[in-house]
């Protein structure tokens, strides 16, 4: 298995203790975020989606601001409202959550969360183990700050992370049918992760591409047979009109850290530019599928108009493929910052906003560059074999 190899025994002291170290960050940090997420804070994006789901059920526009459960976001030289942007099978799917009281309901799916959480995390495990890195790695899990951030604004990502596991895990199996249908609806609420089947497709793996864009189709149509063309023209509007979040420093993409250094256009050309970068080297290289999957994981993010933090969560099986590497430590030490620690660098200068309050965009950037550095390895040792032959 890659990034599994034996570790050196004058390396393992040192290996230990840098686990132990993190293993105490990582309990510090959940020990420092359970209090904020189970305090009384509000419904925040929670609200947003019921506030959807009722307006669709009601007839109305549901990407529209609805005050007060739509949040209503401000910080030094930021103010935004934060709306539904899903796509419109969201609609359908967010009626459900005003079957009881809203904050019974958030309770509800803070459970349906977690449980999805564990049970990818535990896939993982199960698949990727390191000895003695084996319990750090299931403390690590827990003290993502998206995962904390999830649980505290209510989003909807755990349950997709879960899908984005299994489809990694059958992907890596052969079984093309069962992944491309989690792939498909996967995007079909996420559609930024369309870069992954496209990415497939263009490898040669052709099957779970093409079932997964089918599955995607079909759930795309639910909501265009029940609420009309006019609902995906609304959210199309709203999509295109949120550039101006961007900015947030919890947003870990390229147009986050290109608008953040005052020169957004610059975000569009290096999303572009990678997107089409890792097409060619897709379509001329034809890689194996699961070092087309971990590059398609990480192009959706940094090439996303907004990568948030909370995205980060479908990188797990990507690091963990990866975690005897060095840069998925960093990085993964990188993502476990608390939100608040980040969100304080608001109102601060440019330079500390774009270094320090954009480390999860850095610690995505650093992701990509061992990606293709381990991509290189991967090409560059057939030669060598036959070299040394």
């Amino acid at each position: 298995m890659e990034g599994s190899a034996s570790t050196e025994p004058r390396d393992r002291p040192f290996q230990l203790l840098a686990t132990i170290a993190l293993a105490g960050i990582c309990l510090w940090v959940i020990r420092t975020e359970f209090p904020r997420v189970v305090s009384d804070h509000g419904l925040w994006d929670f609200g947003a989606f019921l506030a959807s789901g009722r307006a669709a059920a009601a007839g109305l526009d549901p990407y529209g601001i609805y005050p007060p459960l739509t949040p209503h976001v401000i910080f030094p030289g930021f103010e935004a409202w934060n709306p539904n942007l899903n796509p419109p099978i969201s609609a359908l799917l967010f009626q459900a959550f005003d079957i009881a009281e809203p904050g019974w309901s958030l309770r509800i799916w803070w459970v349906i969360s977690i449980a999805s959480y564990v049970a990818a995390v535990a896939l993982l495990l199960r698949r990727y183990s390191y000895g003695l890195h084996h319990g750090l790695i299931a403390i690590w899990a827990f003290a993502l700050a998206g995962f904390w951030d999830t649980l505290y604004l209510g989003q909807i990502y755990m349950p997709l992370v879960l899908i984005a596991v299994i489809a990694w895990l059958r992907l890596e199996r052969g079984d093309d049918v069962f992944a491309g249908i989690m792939i498909g609806l996967l995007i079909s609420m996420k559609p930024n992760f369309a870069v992954w089947p496209v990415l497939l497709f263009l490898a040669g793996h052709r099957r779970p591409s093409l079932i997964s864009f089918a599955t995607a189709a079909v759930i795309a149509v639910m909501p265009l047979a029940i609420f009309g063309p006019g609902i995906y023209l609304d959210w199309l509007r709203l999509v295109a009109t949120d550039g101006e979040r961007a900015v947030f420093l919890t947003n870990a993409s390229f147009a986050g850290l290109a608008a953040r250094a005052g020169f957004p256009a610059v975000g569009t050309v290096l999303a572009v530019s990678l997107l089409l970068a890792l097409a060619a080297w897709a379509f001329r290289r034809s890689p194996p599928v699961i070092s087309v999957s971990g590059l398609a994981l990480v192009a959706s993010l940094l090439a996303s108009p907004l990568g948030w933090i909370h995205y980060t969560l479908f990188l797990l099986p990507v690091l963990l493929h990866h975690w005897q590497r060095p840069w998925a430590w960093m990085a993964g030490t990188a993502l476990i910052i608390p939100v608040p620690i980040i969100l304080g660098y608001f109102g601060a200068p440019r330079l500390i906003q774009l270094t320090a309050g954009s480390v999860y965009a850095w610690a995505l950037v650093l992701v990509l560059a061992g990606l293709v550095i381990s991509e290189r390895a991967r090409r560059s040792a057939p030669a060598q074999e036959g070299f040394l032959r």
